[in-house]
């Protein structure tokens, strides 16, 4: 049962690293497109 919640928690930790990745992409992908649009205004 101790096994299976150390398990637990370090699956956990792996998605809340691959969410903080995915966010972080997130972000720099929306900053290029807002300056690319930027850019074509003007």
């Amino acid at each position: 049962m101790q096994s299976l919640q150390q398990v637990y928690s370090g699956l956990g930790l792996l998605v809340r690293l691959n969410v903080d990745r995915a966010l972080f992409i997130g972000a720099i992908t929306a900053s290029i497109m807002t300056g690319a649009w930027v850019v074509a205004l003007v």
